[in-house]
């Protein structure tokens, strides 16, 4: 059932919302074989004063769950009546997917590889098209929400192109564990919103298909850091636990024999080139491969599904940037 007080959009247009105002809206950017309208779910908090616009999206895949509860938490806690410029959360942006507890698009595709999109391409290219055109474009600020996909977890990282000010300084606020510096594959949110002109992060916040308290505050804060220091509300900026792990650089390990996978180090640890780090079964339980690491790093991600194919993944390697 839709309810009746939350306005139907067809394109989000910020000007036309009055200052000091907070609106639901269900964005109609599609619709369905049977005609019916997909409506993606946004809120919107809009300052008394002027200043810049700050976009939260959460679930471009649909089995990253952390991220749509950051949003909801954080629209919980804003007073229209003391921010300055405008907040915007995109609660789901990939919804077909996440009604289908899948992480990619019905028709198969990662859209976190094909933006911008395309106006007359096939169905995730015309929605993720949309979505950037009629939502995404307005924003000053990006800050992504993410998680590990399934059989895997992540730690809580930031990926950022660190070369640029404003992304690096959007990423210390965060106070991660790692923040891992790359310009952004061409396809991502992160680097379709930068060719836009806007400063964009991804949020890394845990694993898929779950709720984690710890991340979901940790979101939170960052989230909240960065609208301290854009000056859109008053407070002051938490600092870090412990200085983040800078890695310049990071690559997947992958398995090249199949059988019962055991990863041996936890996310966050540091390892050193030539420890062991995962151990191959076959499904007598003799012992078919061991893997050593590469090189130096810290371990960003893991896989914690046992049943691992030829060419799966083992684990995420974190190098550290040369003076870090």
């Amino acid at each position: 059932m839709i309810d009746t007080h939350i306005e139907v959009i067809k394109r989000l247009d910020l000007d036309t919302i009055p200052d000091g105002c907070f609106k639901k809206f269900r964005v109609h950017l599609v619709s369905n074989g049977m005609g019916q309208p997909i409506y993606i779910p946004v809120m919107v908090a809009k300052g008394k004063k002027e200043g810049p616009v700050l976009g939260v999206t959460a679930a471009v895949h649909g089995n990253e769950l952390n991220g749509i509860s950051v949003i909801q938490k954080i629209f919980k806690q804003i007073d229209v009546n003391t921010l300055t410029g405008t907040i915007v959360g995109v609660i789901a942006f990939n919804v077909p997917a996440l009604l289908n507890q899948e992480r990619r698009f019905i028709d198969g595709e990662d859209i976190n590889r094909i933006m911008p999109g395309s106006e007359f391409g096939n169905t995730s290219d015309v929605y993720v098209y949309r979505m950037m055109e009629r939502v995404i474009q307005q924003f000053d600020y990006l800050i992504d929400l993410h998680t590990a996909s399934f059989g895997r977890i992540n730690s809580y990282y930031i990926r950022a192109n660190m070369k640029g000010k404003v992304a690096s300084r959007m990423s210390h606020l965060q106070n991660a564990d790692i923040i891992l510096s790359n310009q952004g594959a061409d396809g991502t949110l992160r680097s379709a919103a930068t060719d836009m002109g806007i400063h964009a992060i991804t949020s890394e916040l845990g694993d898929p298909n779950r709720f984690q308290k710890g991340m979901i505050s940790a979101g939170i804060e960052g989230i909240f850091n960065v609208m301290i220091d854009l000056g859109m509300i008053k407070g002051k900026i938490v600092p870090p636990a412990a200085s983040p792990i800078l890695c310049g650089r990071s690559y997947w390990i992958y398995a090249n024999e199949g059988g019962v996978l055991e990863v041996l180090p936890n996310i966050v640890d540091e390892i050193k080139q030539g420890q062991k780090i995962a151990v191959t079964k076959n499904i007598f339980g003799d012992i078919a491969k061991e893997y050593f690491a590469p090189e130096d790093g810290v371990v960003i991600g893991k896989s914690v599904h046992p049943i691992n194919q030829t060419g799966g993944r083992i684990l995420h390697l974190g190098v550290r940037e040369a003076n870090s």
